[in-house]
Formats: C-alpha cells, structure tokens, sequence
C-alpha cells in the first residue's frame, strides 16, 4: 500500500501499528479490522524457527514457519464502464451482475490455479505463486486474465439481451518475492 511506503511501514513495525494510526494512514475499518487480526495471527519473531499456535480445534502444537523465494504474480482485474451502468440499471440489477462478473473472474482465477485475495466493488485482486509456490505463476496469472476477459463477454445482462458492453480489463505484475507460509 502506498501509505506503508510513504511512512516507511515494514514489517519490522507492523505489529506495533494500533488501529488509530491505521487509521489515519487512510485504512477503510474493514481494512483495518483485517490487518490487526492477520498481524495478531503472525508468530512471533524472534529467529526461532517454530513457534507455539493454535491449531483449529484449539488445542496448542508446533507450526514450522518458511519463507522462500518464489515466482509471485498478483492480477487485478475490473468491470469496463461499471460507473456508467450503475447509472442505467436498477441496483438490484446491478448487484446481481457484479455478483455474476466476480463469479465468473473468480472461477477463471481458481481454475488456473489463482487464489482470490479480495473482492472491491468491481475489482478482483488475486495472486499466483501464493500461497503455493508455482514457477509458473506469470504464466498461470495471464491465462487467467485472458480466460476471464473471454468470460465477462458472455455475460448476459439482467434482462437476458448480451450486451456489447460487457467488458473487463486484466492487468498483471510478476516478481521474484521471498514468500512465508505456515
């Protein structure tokens, strides 16, 4: 995030943000609520190389944690002129063909392998290369993207008409990341 960047925020002192200061970085509540609670689960540092958790029932036992390097590739993609038809369709309407455009991207995305990180109004963040690592995950991520993109076009409008309107757009970055995983 932008905000991170500018205020010199690393992980070094991520765990000492309060929501306050989140706050005031321009972090949405919701954001907010989110980071803490991811924050909160990370383990402790410390250089050991496992820590104590909780696992799903409850009950404490060790966790290895690892971090690699890896090829990451994030995708972000978004519905063409999304503003414009909130303008012309009812909002029941317009909710019904956000749900059915995240559906369609998302599957795409799941279906190349891609894990979906976030829904945001008409856009869908996801990444390749995490939380498995994947050589391929440029590769995998533009597959995607394209899948996608042919998916969106054959969406129907609310009243049944195609619509030569029906666009996304897909953009994608690529990177060697050092990634953790537990």
């Amino acid at each position: 995030m932008e905000a991170f960047r500018d205020n010199d925020i690393d992980f070094d002192v991520l765990r000492s943000l309060s929501d306050g200061e989140l706050k005031e970085l321009g972090l949405s509540l919701g954001d907010r609520k989110r980071l803490l609670q991811a924050v909160a689960s990370l383990p402790q540092s410390g250089g050991a190389e496992t820590s104590a958790t909780l696992d799903a029932r409850g009950a404490a036992g060790p966790v290895v944690n690892t971090a690699d390097r890896r090829q990451l590739t994030v995708l972000f993609a978004d519905l063409v002129d999304s503003t414009a038809l909130s303008r012309v369709l009812d909002p029941e309407d317009l909710r019904d063909l956000i749900r059915d455009y995240h559906r369609a991207v998302a599957d795409a995305i799941r279906e190349a392998g891609g894990f979906v990180a976030k829904f945001m109004g008409d856009g869908v963040l996801a990444y390749f290369g995490y939380p498995h690592a994947s050589e391929d995950a440029g590769e995998r991520g533009v597959r995607a993207g394209l899948q996608a993109l042919a998916a969106v076009r054959g969406l129907p409008t609310p009243h049944g008409r195609p619509a030569a309107r029906r666009r996304a757009r897909s953009a994608t970055a690529s990177s060697r990341a050092v990634a953790g995983t537990s």
